[in-house]
This record gives structure tokens, C-alpha cells and sequence, in this order.
């Protein structure tokens, strides 16, 4: 299933039950004031980034940047919080953060008698840990449209940071550390449109007209090894199509 079926699949509910509960409700003036804050789910691009350190005592090592295309990211579930700090103009910030930590545990040699094997071997298992971040930081303009209730646009731009790191202790001749970073750095313009359907409800689709980001990794095979690195560049229009699901209050 593409993105843009899993966007239909998930707003279309979405928007069925708001319509049905706002119809039921007096529909007086729902639009957010200065000083009022939001909190919505999302439902859009997959803003994290990951790596996995490369194995050491290799002959050779290769590297080629990570894709930062909007479209070949997953969807993810979100938060998103904003501030009004003025009637019309709306601060918003979101991210996330991950942690995995891997345990070592000891191999075991195979046993051989007579060049037959009795028991097989086992490898040891990494010591490792995985951190990631991202966060995000935007402004959006908001408009009121003259004879439509609750609905506004809005226009802003976005700023994001992403960041993961890998690193793993390999049980070889020596004991070594491999280790990778990776980070994304994205700019983008957005637009999009809220309609508060209830006095401290809203629903609202937005996309991101132009972006551009920049992608950069680096390993480190073995303590002692400089690093290898790789980056892109990467400008994409009608990016990164979110729907959301908020409060008011």
C-alpha cells in the first residue's frame, strides 16, 4: 500500500466522525486566540534517521549517504505542540527520542574429534547501543476566510534536525569498537488548512511545498581508523503530506 493510500485510509474516518459531531453542536467562532495552545496527533513523514556501524578487520570498507526523500520514508505517528503568540501566528515544535541497548554475550568454539564435528560453534553476540533524536521547530501564519466558520489557512516554514548513533564491540584478536553517525538537516516551506470543529477540537491536512535537506553519515570501522563519510543533497515540492488530529485549550 502506497503513502498516498494510507493517507486516505487514515483521514477519511477522521473526517466522517468530526463532520457528524460538529453538525450536532452549535456552530459558533472555534478559531484559536492569542495565548491559546494546541496538541494533535499526526500522521505523516517519518523524520528519524538510523545507522549500523560497520563490522572491523575488513580488507575494505565502502559507504554511500542514506536516502532524505520524503517518499521513501514510512509513516509515523506523532505529537505536535503550538503556541499562539499572537492572534495569527502560531509557534509549533514536535520530535522524538529512541534508546536500544544490545547485551553481550560470550561465543562457544566448535568441537572436533577426529575432523568430525561434534558440536557447533557459536558467535558471540555484539555489545551495541543504538540513540536517536529528532525535533523540529516551525511558525505558521494563520487566515481567516470571510463567510467560513472554524476554517483557517495557514502559510509557515519549518526547521528539523535528526540524529542517530550506532556503536558495537566486536570480540575479535582484540577487542575493537566500530561506530556510525548519521544526521539529516531539513528546511522547509508549508501550508496547509485547520478546521475546528468543536470549540477545543480541530482536524487539519498540510504538505510541504519545498523542502531541501541535507544527509550526512560517517563510520568508523576500528579505534584508530579515521572516519568514512558520505552526504547528500536532496529538494523535493509537495513534500511530506501530514494530517492531524489536535486539541484547543
Amino acid at each position: 500500500m502506497n503513502i498516498k493510500k494510507l493517507l486516505i485510509s487514515a483521514v477519511l474516518p477522521v473526517l466522517f466522525l468530526t463532520t457528524a459531531v460538529a453538525q450536532e453542536v452549535e456552530q459558533g467562532d472555534n478559531t484559536p486566540k492569542q495565548n491559546d495552545f494546541t496538541v494533535a496527533a499526526t500522521v505523516g513523514y517519518n523524520s528519524f534517521t538510523t545507522v549500523q556501524a560497520l563490522p572491523g578487520g575488513q580488507d575494505s570498507y565502502s559507504a554511500s549517504a542514506f536516502s532524505t526523500d520524503w517518499s521513501d520514508k514510512k509513516l509515523m505517528v506523532g505529537i505536535e505542540g503550538g503556541w499562539f503568540f499572537l492572534d495569527l501566528w502560531k509557534l509549533t515544535l514536535g520530535g522524538g527520542l529512541t534508546f536500544t541497548n544490545n547485551p553481550s554475550y560470550s561465543g562457544m568454539d566448535a568441537i572436533y574429534m577426529d575432523e568430525n564435528m561434534i558440536l557447533p560453534g557459536y558467535e558471540a553476540v555484539t555489545d551495541a547501543y543504538t540513540f536517536g533524536y529528532n525535533v523540529n521547530l516551525g511558525v505558521d501564519r494563520y487566515f481567516r476566510l470571510k463567510g467560513v466558520k472554524n476554517l483557517m489557512l495557514y502559510a509557515g516554514a519549518r526547521v528539523g534536525y535528526a540524529y542517530a548513533v550506532n556503536e558495537q564491540y566486536r570480540e575479535m584478536e582484540w577487542l575493537t569498537k566500530s561506530s556510525a553517525e548519521t544526521f539529516n538537516l531539513r528546511a522547509a516551506l508549508t501550508a496547509g488548512v485547520d478546521y475546528f470543529v468543536l470549540p477545543n477540537m480541530y482536524v487539519g491536512i498540510s504538505v510541504d511545498p519545498v523542502t531541501y535537506t541535507y544527509g550526512y553519515v560517517a563510520y568508523k570501522p576500528q579505534a584508530g581508523m579515521g572516519n568514512l563519510a558520505a552526504d547528500n543533497h536532496n529538494v523535493s515540492f509537495l513534500a511530506a503530506p501530514t494530517i492531524r488530529l489536535g486539541f484547543k485549550f
